[in-house]
């Protein structure tokens, strides 16, 4: 009896271990494995009447970076000044203001502060509401990357400095006009992030000590596309998109594979490059995309076909998913899209991700991300509204919609919430210019 008992117990522990474990953190920019893709399940098929509960709210400064969820508690970078940021965004405009870029660390459960790392900086950048990255949160360190260049890793249990990099005075890095916006990426032993200093666009660092360990590309502007990692020809390769071509590396030594051309309008190399098997997407404003056919047999590309405005896609702030055939896609004009990537051919398209559900329209640089959970996405629109929908080849199919945010941002004619948000425990993570929202998406 004690023996049945006991191995009772033991098998309860592990069911409730394994409970844990499949409850996924978000430690970094679109998700685990950098591929929008949310893997929890139990998450509820549509929003309740009045929208998801709430679990609470707690204000923040000004920033783009979504939130990291790991290990129990959420990262979130930004920017805290006494200037109307609003009022200076503008296209092209780069005005200085004084304020401190912020990171800090609450507790997921009840978003209580656990602690709060600040430094001063001048920003003086077009639409100068804050950080752009998120934070990247690995082996009991969490890195981010500031608006103007500061890379800081932290323990991130207490917030401590480990080590840091000044991107401007350590590498003569200039500032770009959106500022700098390639989210860190950790591989192994090494942190890899875009710097556009005066030797290389990319460099690696030791991840545990600061530590240089290659730099490489050459570029008038690096772009603000985030270092990405894929495997193809049975070797892990690293892409580096900057504005004048897209780079595969040696992810070891910085050594360049091969090089296509790609130059956006504007240097505005943004979304990250995106693998499907043997098919590898990359595109940016200006309708300039490509679909490249990556070799089986040594790390080589060649081009399917080149995009234009009516052929391909061009994305802005959000990255497209990928998946049997078919690419779904937000365009430069707001567009959510469905495209045959064999042909590059747009075979349906809605504004409703991006606009007023009852009134939908094109907007100059339309902002939805999306997120992949079972058979649905869940889509961040910049309206502040998370919406659930079913996309497929025959078009986009809207289960379900709810305001969680406020669009506190500016861009162009409208209000705006550009900020990618994090999924994890059944909660999403979403952030506007004064506060972090944290509501669970679990079924009943």
């Amino acid at each position: 009896m004690v023996r049945i008992q006991h191995l009772l117990f033991s098998f309860l522990v592990a069911q409730a271990l394994s409970a844990i474990v499949q409850a996924d953190d978000w430690p970094q920019w679109m998700g685990p494995k950098r591929d929008s893709v949310w893997r929890e399940t139990g998450i509820l098929e549509k929003f309740p009447e009045g929208g998801p509960k709430v679990l609470w709210r707690v204000p923040v400064a000004y920033g783009y970076a979504g939130p990291a969820v790991a290990d129990g508690c959420v990262y979130v970078a930004d920017f805290v000044t006494d200037v109307d940021v609003r009022k200076s965004s503008a296209p092209g405009a780069r005005p200085e203001i004084n304020g401190e870029e912020r990171i800090l660390c609450l507790d997921a459960k009840s978003g209580e502060q656990r602690w709060v790392h600040s430094y001063s900086c001048k920003y003086a950048i077009s639409y100068p509401a804050g950080p752009r990255c998120t934070p990247t949160v690995h082996q009991g360190k969490v890195y981010t990357l500031g608006a103007e260049g500061n890379l800081f890793c932290l323990d991130a249990a207490q917030g401590k400095v480990l080590w840091s990099k000044d991107f401007k005075k350590v590498f003569h890095a200039k500032t770009a006009m959106w500022g700098f916006c390639g989210h860190p990426l950790v591989d192994e032993k090494k942190l890899i992030c875009v710097v556009g200093g005066e030797a290389g666009v990319v460099y690696a660092f030791d991840k545990d000590t600061g530590k240089e360990l290659w730099h490489a590309l050459e570029a008038k502007e690096p772009g603000y596309s985030p270092p990405t990692m894929i495997e193809s020809a049975g070797v892990r390769q690293l892409l580096v998109w900057h504005s004048e071509s897209l780079n595969s590396l040696n992810p070891e030594t910085g050594a360049v594979h091969w090089s296509i051309p790609l130059v956006p309008d504007f240097g505005m190399a943004i979304m990250a490059p995106r693998q499907l098997g043997d098919l590898l997407f990359a595109g940016g404003i200006g309708g300039k995309s490509v679909l490249l056919k990556l070799a089986a047999d040594k790390p080589a590309a060649t081009e399917v076909w080149r995009g234009s405005i009516m052929l391909g896609a061009s994305p802005v702030n959000a990255t497209p998913f990928l998946e049997n055939g078919f690419m779904y896609a937000v365009d430069q004009p707001g567009a959510l899209m469905g495209v045959d990537l064999k042909t590059g051919q747009h075979v349906w398209e809605t504004f409703r991700a991006v606009s007023d559900q009852e009134n939908p329209r094109k907007v100059n640089s339309g902002t939805a991300f999306l997120v992949k959970n079972g058979d649905r996405f869940f889509l961040a629109s910049e309206t502040g509204h998370l919406i659930i929908a079913r996309l497929s080849p025959k078009g986009y199919d809207e289960i379900s919609r709810c305001k969680l945010l406020e669009p506190t941002g500016f861009a162009f004619d409208r209000d705006v919430v550009w900020s990618h948000p994090a999924f994890a425990g059944k909660c999403i993570f979403w952030r506007n210019d004064k506060e972090l929202v944290c509501a669970s998406l679990a079924a009943k």
